[in-house]
C-alpha cells in the first residue's frame, strides 16, 4: 500500500515539477565587446540608433531542482539576437530556448486586457475630488481606446480631466525586462555558475580625439578617448569592456534576425472638436514668429574641455585579434542604457608634425574665384615619429595656442583609419590668408588655351603648398612652367610661396577626346 502511494505521489508530482520556473533577475558580472558598424564609414555615431553591435557575456549563478525546469534569463539586451544565444554550465544542458517577444508598456496592458474590465480614475479640477468607476477596454492601442462605463461609451483622456486606468493584474505573456527562457532538466538539485553568451545590436563605437598644437607649432600632443555607445533599454553595470577596430566581415542580417520584443505605440486620439481661433474667413491665423535662436558661442577654450590627466593604467591595451585590434580597457566601467561611455583610448605626447597647405582640382576647371586653402597637419605614424600605433577612425578637435596663452578650437576634423607605417593627413580647416586662383594665361590661344594657377600668401612668412591635379586617363599635361609629379593617379604641385607674395603655374591640357 506504502508502495503504491509513493508511486501515485511521483505520478501527480511530476506535472508539478515540469512547471518549475528559475528566474535569474541579473547577472553577477558581463563583458561586452563591442564592434563598429562596418557600413558607417568615417562618420560619426547614430547616437539615437546605434548601428554596430556587440558579443555580451554574462555569468549568472541559478538554482536549480531537480527534474524539468524553465530558467528565465531577464534583463538580456533589448537587441538580442536569440538563434545566437549560447548557455553553458547547466548540469542536463539546454532543451530548447524562447526569446520572450513581448515587454510591458501602457499599449501592452490595454491590447493584454481588451474586452476585460478594468478601473478607471478621474480626478475632478475644481475640487480634487477622485471618483473610480470600473470600465471595459473596447478597444486596443492600435485606435483611439474607447471605453464603456455606466454612461456609455467615450475615449480614454477625452473628457478633459486627469484620468488614468489600473488594473487588477499583468495579462500573460508580458516581461517586465527583456527575457530569454530556456528549458533543462537536471538530473539534481544545484546551484550552477552558468554562462550566456549572445549577440546584440544597439551598439556602436568611435574613437574621439584630441590634438592640442604645441606653442612653437612643430609638434603636438595627440589624446583620443574610446566612446561606446549603448542604444538599449538595459544597463550594464561595472562592465568588462572591449573595443574591436577593423572592418569585420558580416554577411547577417541582423536586423531581420535580431527579434526585439515588441513594444506596441499607445495612441491616445478624442474626437474633433469645433475651432474658436479661425480667422474671418475661416482660415488659420499665421503662426507665431520662432523664438530667436541663441547665439553662436564666438570661441571655444581648450579649458573649458576637461583637462584630462590619464595615467598609463587607466588607458585601453591593444591587442591583435587576427587581423583586427581589440580594445581591452583595464577596468570596470558602466555601459548605462541609451547612453555613451568615453574612457580612455590612447595618448602620445610631442609629436613632431609638418604644416602645409593643399587643395584638389579639376585639369579644366577655369573658375576664377579664388578659394580659401586647407590647413593641412601631416604626421608619420612610426615610433621614432612619436605615434608607431594603428589610430582607429574617429573625429578629431585640433586646438592652437594663441600670443595670449590660451588655446582655442582651430578645427573639427575626422580622422580614417591609419595602420602604423601610413603618413596621417588632418584637415585644419580652410585658411584665410592662403588662396588659389583660377585663370588663363597672357599667351592662351583658343584651339589649347594655357591655364595659370595663382598661389597667394597674405601671412608674414614662407608656407608650403601642395596642389593636386586630377585629370582624365585619355589628358595629359603639356608646357608646364614646373615641374609636376605624378601621385595617387594626378599631378602634384609642391611648391614654397614666400611671405606676402605669390606663386604660378602655367600648364596646357592636350586631350585625345
Amino acid at each position: 500500500m506504502r508502495a503504491a502511494i509513493a508511486l501515485l505521489t511521483l505520478f501527480f508530482a511530476g506535472p508539478a515539477l515540469a512547471q518549475t520556473v528559475v528566474t535569474s533577475s541579473a547577472p553577477e558580472s558581463v563583458a561586452v565587446t563591442v564592434y563598429r558598424d562596418p557600413d558607417r564609414g568615417d562618420g560619426g555615431i547614430d547616437a539615437n540608433r546605434p548601428s554596430g553591435f556587440a558579443l555580451v557575456t554574462e555569468k549568472r549563478r541559478i538554482t536549480l531542482p531537480a527534474g524539468d525546469a524553465t530558467i528565465r534569463f531577464e534583463g538580456v539586451m533589448d537587441g538580442m539576437i536569440a538563434v545566437s544565444a549560447v548557455v553553458t554550465g547547466l548540469p542536463g544542458g539546454v532543451i530548447q530556448k524562447n526569446r520572450d517577444a513581448q515587454l510591458l508598456s501602457p499599449a501592452a496592458l490595454l491590447d493584454g486586457t481588451l474586452g476585460n474590465r478594468v478601473h478607471l480614475r478621474r480626478t475632478n479640477r475644481a475640487t480634487a475630488t477622485v471618483r473610480e468607476q470600473d470600465a471595459v477596454i473596447r478597444s486596443g492601442p492600435d485606435n483611439a481606446v474607447v471605453l464603456q462605463t455606466a454612461e456609455g461609451f467615450e475615449g480614454l483622456r477625452c473628457s478633459g480631466l486627469p484620468e488614468g486606468l489600473s488594473y487588477d493584474a499583468i495579462p500573460s505573456g508580458l516581461s517586465a525586462k527583456p527575457t530569454l527562457s530556456v528549458t533543462t532538466s537536471s538530473p539534481q538539485g544545484v546551484t550552477a555558475d552558468v554562462t550566456l553568451t549572445y549577440l546584440a545590436t544597439g551598439f556602436d563605437w568611435a574613437a574621439n580625439y584630441v590634438v592640442r598644437v604645441a606653442p612653437d607649432g612643430r609638434t603636438l600632443d595627440l589624446f583620443a578617448w574610446l566612446t561606446v555607445a549603448n542604444g538599449n533599454s538595459i544597463s550594464l553595470p561595472d562592465a568588462q569592456l572591449l573595443a574591436v577596430a577593423g572592418r569585420l566581415n558580416r554577411e547577417s542580417d541582423y536586423d531581420a534576425i535580431d527579434g526585439q520584443p515588441h513594444s506596441a505605440y499607445l495612441s491616445l486620439r478624442c474626437w474633433p472638436l469645433p475651432r474658436y481661433d479661425l480667422t474671418p474667413d475661416g482660415g488659420y491665423p499665421p503662426p507665431s514668429p520662432p523664438p530667436p535662436a541663441a547665439p553662436a558661442p564666438i570661441m571655444m577654450r581648450a579649458e573649458a574641455m576637461e583637462d584630462v590627466v590619464v595615467t598609463g593604467s587607466r588607458i585601453a591595451r591593444q591587442e591583435d585579434l587576427g587581423d583586427l585590434k581589440l580594445y581591452r580597457v583595464p577596468m570596470q566601467v558602466d555601459v548605462n542604457a541609451n547612453g555613451q561611455k568615453q574612457v580612455a583610448l590612447l595618448q602620445r605626447a610631442t609629436v613632431p608634425f609638418t604644416l602645409f597647405y593643399a587643395a584638389d582640382i579639376l585639369a579644366e576647371d577655369e573658375d576664377d574665384t579664388p578659394r580659401p586653402l586647407k590647413r593641412m597637419i601631416r604626421m608619420q605614424n612610426e615610433t621614432k615619429g612619436g605615434l608607431g600605433l594603428p589610430l582607429p577612425s574617429g573625429g578629431v578637435a585640433i586646438f592652437a595656442p594663441t600670443h595670449a596663452g590660451e588655446s582655442l578650437l582651430l578645427a573639427d576634423s575626422r580622422l580614417r583609419d591609419h595602420a602604423i607605417g601610413e603618413t596621417v593627413k588632418l584637415d585644419a580647416g580652410e585658411s584665410s590668408q592662403h588662396f588659389l586662383t583660377f585663370g588663363r594665361a597672357p599667351e592662351s590661344t583658343d584651339d589649347r588655351p594655357v591655364r595659370q594657377l595663382t598661389l597667394s600668401n597674405a601671412a608674414d612668412r614662407a608656407v608650403s603648398v601642395e596642389i593636386r591635379i586630377r585629370a582624365d586617363d585619355e589628358d595629359q599635361l603639356i608646357s608646364k612652367s614646373t615641374k609636376l609629379s605624378r601621385k595617387d593617379g594626378a599631378w602634384l604641385w609642391s611648391t614654397s610661396v614666400p611671405a606676402n607674395g605669390t606663386a604660378r603655374l602655367r600648364y596646357t591640357i592636350a586631350s585625345e577626346r
